[in-house]
């Protein structure tokens, strides 16, 4: 269940900070959520000590990081040290996405609108490309850029047109971030006013979603030795995979129903046999469980073991197979 209180963030926070001890290779993702938590709890001093924790050592993300401990700091009252580490941030022009949203984000809370939208077009000239497709996250930066821009009341521009096309919500993007919405009712008319409760329910599915999963939803995927190995040792999971290709088929399937209802931040966790019993072993249940699998999913994904779905259509498919994913379980037949 998704935490909703001070208490329960903070509650949530010390388990994966003891997970963290427990799985010193996994650390980053683990502290950076229990961090995240801290936040959402208002315990910023405390989220802040773990991000300089990270940051001392030799993170694999420290920009992420910076961005992460500049929104933070400048939410209690640090606003010139948040400045620097985002001036820091834009000087270093990283590669991923995510440091930008974060540090744009941040300014665009405070009023700092274009300096925000300065931000989104660095990271848009610097990330998306016309000769290679669009991720979830280069999407997600024209998508808060296009926001950034109404506010700005500035005229639609080419990635504005290509935020609204790739916009998946059933209220569309121009009216989610349209500032006079709920102004420009004007009446007491009943229809207008559900038509801006909906609007707003849009808003808080995709924040509550967002919240709710700060790491991907995965499906578990066994490489063939690693399945042939595990019913073996377990009989009683052969009915939770009748075959290999059928494994393979059901995550593809499973994967793609998922995305056709809406759901975002999908990936794919390798399992393997000792890492599974060693898992067994931690929660005290028998690797035999079927119910166990769905949480051994879930525990890698929060431990950052998950690959991004799906993957582009020339890379290598998830399968291992070797064959473009187009060409594998990205056909349109798969």
């Amino acid at each position: 269940m998704r935490p909703d209180t001070p208490a329960e963030h903070i509650a949530e926070a010390e388990r994966l900070i003891r997970t963290a001890t427990r799985y010193p290779e996994d650390q980053e993702p683990l502290l950076l959520q229990a961090a995240a938590h801290l936040e959402l709890a208002d315990a910023r001093e405390r989220a802040s000590t773990l991000y300089d924790q990270l940051l001392a050592g030799s993170p694999a993300d420290p920009h992420l990081i910076k961005a992460l401990q500049a929104a933070n700091l400048w939410e209690y009252g640090h606003e010139a040290e948040a400045r620097a580490l985002i001036s820091g941030i834009r000087a270093a022009a990283p590669a991923d996405p995510a440091p930008w949203e974060v540090i744009a984000e941040s300014l665009e809370a405070h009023d700092e609108l274009e300096a925000s939208l300065d931000c989104f077009n660095e990271a848009a000239s610097l990330l998306v490309a016309d000769s290679a497709p669009l991720t979830p996250a280069t999407t997600a930066l024209l998508t808060g850029r296009h926001r950034v821009r109404r506010l700005l009341g500035l005229p639609h521009d080419d990635w504005d047109m290509v935020a609204d096309t790739r916009h998946i919500g059933p209220i569309p993007l121009d009216e989610l971030h349209d500032p006079k919405r709920i102004w420009a009712l004007g009446s007491d008319d009943p229809a207008e006013l559900r038509a801006e409760i909906a609007r707003l329910r849009a808003e808080l599915g995709d924040r509550r979603a967002a919240l709710s999963r700060p790491f991907p939803v995965a499906i578990l995927h066994w490489p063939e030795r690693e399945l042939d190995e595990l019913v073996t040792a377990y009989p009683t999971l052969a009915a939770e995979y009748p075959s290999h290709d059928a494994h393979l088929a059901h995550i593809e399937a499973s994967l793609r129903a998922l995305a056709a209802s809406g759901t975002t931040n999908l990936g794919i966790v390798t399992g393997s046999v000792p890492s599974y019993e060693a898992f067994a072993a931690s929660e005290k249940t028998s690797p035999a469980s079927p119910s166990l699998l769905a949480e051994y999913a879930t525990t890698l994904a929060a431990r950052g073991k998950a690959t991004t779905w799906p993957p582009s259509p020339t890379a290598s498919c998830w399968c291992g197979s070797g064959k473009p994913y187009a060409q594998c379980h990205g056909g349109p037949t798969a």
